[in-house]
């Protein structure tokens, strides 16, 4: 039953994607740290002021268990999304989150879980694992399609956005101030790309150390 919902949604998102209406709008936003840094793993949404924001199309997303960490460490996907979490260490792995916007629990296992889980409810779900707590990652659950994940090089593009204004903000797991104190208001033209930039300060990252079980070599 489940099985056959999820090829029926996908289904509906395939064919949702080709009647879907060309954009040519851009935007370019680049995030530095406090020292002009390039800055990765940063979320950037924008969020029409005007208009209706396109209603949510069923998607499969992954956040991978690799080496004992979370990969990607950030993983940012649109409300309404199912995320899987394959384990692919060859130790079980207990993985959780107690934030408001997802709370749920995966017991220790191996491979991968039958079923994605599903996020719906727009916010920032920060992960764990119950065996190793050095695990830490973050998923951020966007209310509109217009987001994106900064690279290495603190940058994001966002393409084919409708034309108009837009509140766009900024999110890092690191960063002191608030989400809302990052917005800034940005009118996107039906050619040509807009650009935003912000420099954020960020927190130090207390995460407990990886370490060796007794009596052997490497880590858990």
């Amino acid at each position: 039953m489940m099985g056959t919902r999820f090829g029926s949604l996908l289904a509906l998102h395939a064919c949702l994607s080709v009647l879907r209406p060309t954009y040519a709008a851009e935007l370019r936003a680049v995030i530095y740290d406090q020292d002009s840094k390039p800055l990765p793993n940063a979320v950037v949404v924008a969020t029409p002021e005007e208009g209706r924001v396109p209603a949510a199309t069923p998607a499969v997303e992954v956040l991978d268990q690799i080496d004992k960490e979370f990969v990607p460490y950030v993983k940012p996907v649109r409300a309404g999304s199912y995320v899987k979490f394959p384990n692919k260490d060859d130790i079980r792995h207990h993985v959780y989150s107690f934030s408001a916007a997802k709370k749920f629990e995966l017991p220790l296992y191996s491979g991968t879980p039958a079923q994605p889980m599903l996020f719906d409810k727009p916010g920032i779900v920060k992960i764990g694992c119950n065996i190793h707590d050095w695990m830490i990652g973050y998923i951020y659950v966007a209310e509109t399609p217009y987001f994106g994940k900064s690279t290495a090089e603190g940058r994001v593009d966002l393409d084919a956005l409708p034309a108009g204004r837009y509140r766009v903000r900024v999110w890092h797991p690191l960063m002191q101030e608030s989400e809302d104190a990052t917005i800034q208001r940005v009118e996107l033209q039906d050619q040509g790309a807009a650009v935003v930039e912000w420099k954020l300060k960020l927190k130090p990252e207390f995460r407990p150390r990886r370490t060796p079980l007794p009596g052997e070599p490497g880590y858990r």
